[in-house]
């Protein structure tokens, strides 16, 4: 009789794999949001963190303008034992796979940030608002120069909880939870852990500013607010008798009497966008090396 086939075995590996990237294909193809880390999620147990041991970042490697977050994740045998390792998106972008024993750090924009983890299966992790397996799912308000530190471990929450979280915050329970500096650096929590350092084995795009994402997303995000409010706006200036609706052969929408709140302030939001933009050149111009002529 005929062995049965192992997983482990390469051609299945293969074999599973390119089912899955297939059906990523298609489903990107159909515009689905897809929340997948394939290639990126290998866990410890095929291949442990051996990066440097935690040291702070330097201090010119952020502008005070902007906020620091920690990751770090402490030994256990759960996680040493981990074939796939959870993912972790910042403002709905995948940055980094955590392993057993690590740490790494993103230089984020001040403000609303969106913070989620993931738990995927061969990468894959999730489509649209379905996730098969949602470890962390908060918004953190961060402020200029803030140092931030997130705690991640399965098995056992901090002793102490942030004091300035509401208890019914999400990082404030659950896996994943914000500690002070004071709760991180004592006992040895995270100054016994290990860079994660990206390799071909387990890739990652962490240890960056990611400010620049995170300002494009607050501008997709306020643009899609706004057009909701310039919605209830019209609907209201129709009750109020001042919009008139367009006749059924004019695609284009109807003509309020008076000029809408929402899209001066739509107008403003892009002035200010593309003045940003300019000034991300103008940086970008200063810190180029000259003109490369070919």
């Amino acid at each position: 009789m005929k062995a049965p086939v192992s997983f482990s075995e390469p051609a299945t590996l293969r074999s599973l794999c390119f089912r899955v990237l297939l059906v990523v294909s298609v489903l990107s193809a159909s515009g689905c949001t897809i929340y997948q880390s394939i290639g990126k999620s290998t866990g410890s147990f095929l291949h442990p963190v051996s990066g440097h041991d935690f040291v702070h970042i330097d201090n010119d490697l952020w502008d005070r303008k902007h906020a620091v977050l920690y990751f770090y994740r402490t030994h256990s045998e759960w996680a040493a034992d981990e074939i796939e390792a959870p993912s972790v998106y910042v403002d709905d972008s995948h940055y980094f796979n955590i392993r057993n024993d690590s740490f790494t750090w993103l230089v984020v924009s001040p403000g609303e940030r969106h913070i989620a983890m993931r738990r995927p299966l061969l990468g894959l992790e999730g489509l649209n608002s379905f996730s098969l397996s949602l470890i962390a799912d908060a918004t953190l308000t961060v402020e200029p120069g803030g140092i931030y530190y997130l705690r991640y471990n399965e098995l056992s929450e901090p002793a102490q909880a942030h004091p300035e979280l509401d208890p019914e915050h999400p990082l404030a329970q659950g896996d994943l939870q914000l500690v002070t500096r004071e709760y991180a650096m004592q006992g040895q929590e995270i100054v016994s852990t290990h860079f994660l350092n990206s390799d071909f084995l387990a890739p990652n795009h962490a240890a960056v500013s990611i400010v620049e994402s995170n300002e494009d997303a607050d501008y997709k995000r306020r643009i899609a607010l706004l057009e909701e409010e310039r919605e209830l706006e019209m609907e209201r200036l129709a009750r109020e008798g001042r919009y008139e609706p367009a006749p059924w052969y004019w695609p284009f929408g109807g003509d309020p009497e008076v000029p809408l709140e929402a899209d001066q302030k739509i107008q403003q939001l892009e002035q200010d966008y593309a003045q940003l933009e300019l000034e991300r050149e103008r940086r970008e111009a200063e810190n180029s090396d000259g003109w490369w002529f070919f």
